[in-house]
């Protein structure tokens, strides 16, 4: 295995700069749903057709987790994820010159590729960065500032599709993509990266999955995507039709989402440390109940509203941080696919959770979703005992459970 960069590397400035690049990925993951009507104006097509657009992002989005993480485990991350960011820069700039839903297909399906390695090596990197004692905290925050991006996409796209074009939109975040992509680049020599070229592309997924405890983990991150993706999903939906607010007031309420997965993010590595990471995990999901809950009971009073969108978000990132942590010690040779297990569970379980929402909503109506949501997460919190009997969280690295990898 073969280690560059400085041994005495800023850990702050790259939980920053790599935080900084999940914003920008997660915010362009959900840009293109507030400016599908006048996408579908302007190229003269009908809104079902333009949809085609979300399904040529998210399904090479989604291949590729498994794929990225394998390959930086061979080739190095920084190196992987480096020129994955400058062509994800590329592809959303591209975007904007789309002239026909063909062309914009075929450049979201690039962007789609580029944006699936940033979460599994920024995770993988963070891995191999801090001791298990301090990674918590760390995680929490990348995911944070993450999916603040991801509350905030609705707002951003919306308000520059109104005051613009949606063209606006895309070449407004490819400029934005420039930002973490220029300094992944200043700061290239500074990042560390681990190399393992005997490292097999496939091999890695087949142990960790045929071994209990990495696969339980995987169940609950499936589920976890499910449950609180499959909510947060309609939470805009269910905004527009209680309300009747445009996409830039939903975008503003969705955001307590994101603030909330940041200030959680901050407080998990420390509230893991004093009340144990078990515990940490189950005041997620209780969390994340209690707020589907809240959104089915009371949603109709905009502070609670805003109160259950929050505690979705807390939720999320208390439960999110603690598995992934857990995750990082799996196989420290093959970081990267351990990592891209735990992305591909989750993104898969929030599309499959979306999927049926969809169902649920048709069959009993929008608000009883959350309920059902809510329900389903407490007994995730049963099955989470039954599942991770262990520690979460391992304070001696010397217990990786793949060292084979």
């Amino acid at each position: 295995m073969e280690i560059e960069g400085d041994v005495d590397v800023n850990k702050n400035k790259i939980i920053m700069l790599l935080g900084l690049a999940g914003f920008i990925v997660m915010a362009d993951n959900w840009v293109v749903s507030p400016i599908l009507p006048a996408i579908s104006q302007n190229l003269d097509i009908d809104v079902s057709r333009a949809g085609l657009l979300i399904t040529a992002y998210m399904i090479p989005f989604g291949i590729f987790q498994i794929i990225f993480g394998p390959l930086a485990d061979r080739y190095g991350k920084k190196q992987v994820i480096t020129s994955a960011m400058v062509m994800f820069t590329v592809a959303t700039g591209l975007c904007a010159l789309g002239s026909s839903i063909t062309s914009l297909s075929i450049y979201r399906a690039l962007t789609g590729v580029f944006a699936a390695s940033v979460m599994p090596i920024s995770l993988a990197l963070i891995g191999d960065i801090f001791p298990v004692k301090e990674r918590q905290g760390a995680i929490g925050t990348f995911m944070g500032l993450s999916f603040l991006g991801q509350g905030l996409s609705m707002a951003i796209g919306g308000t520059i599709a109104y005051f613009f074009n949606w063209r606006g939109v895309f070449g407004a975040y490819a400029i934005l993509a420039l930002v973490p992509t220029l300094l992944l680049l200043k700061n290239y020599k500074l990042l560390p990266s681990e190399k393992n070229p005997d490292s097999k592309l496939f091999a890695p997924y087949a142990k960790l999955l045929g071994t209990s405890r990495s696969l339980y983990t995987y169940i609950i991150v499936l589920l976890e995507g499910l449950l609180i993706i499959g909510s947060f999903s309609y939470a805009g939906v269910y905004i527009a039709k209680t309300y009747g607010f445009n996409y830039l007031y939903i975008g503003l309420i969705m955001t307590a989402f994101g603030i909330m997965s940041v200030i959680g993010g901050r407080m998990s590595g420390k509230l893991a440390a004093k009340i144990g990471s078990r515990k940490v995990l189950s005041l997620g999901l209780l969390s994340a109940a209690v707020a589907d809950i809240i959104i089915y009971q009371y949603g109709n009073v905009l502070g609670m509203l805003i109160l259950g969108i929050a505690l979705l978000g807390l939720g999320f990132i208390l439960t999110h941080s603690t598995l992934l942590t857990r995750a990082t010690e799996f196989a420290q040779k093959a970081r990267g696919a351990a990592m891209s297990l735990v992305a591909f569970f989750f993104m898969g379980g929030g599309g499959i959770g979306t999927a049926i929402g969809g169902r649920i909503i048709v069959a009993v109506g929008l608000s009883n979703l959350f309920l059902i949501n809510g329900i389903a997460l407490i007994i995730t919190l049963f099955l989470s005992f039954v599942m991770i009997r262990d520690h979460v969280v391992e304070a001696d690295e010397s217990k990786e459970m793949i060292s084979s990898l």
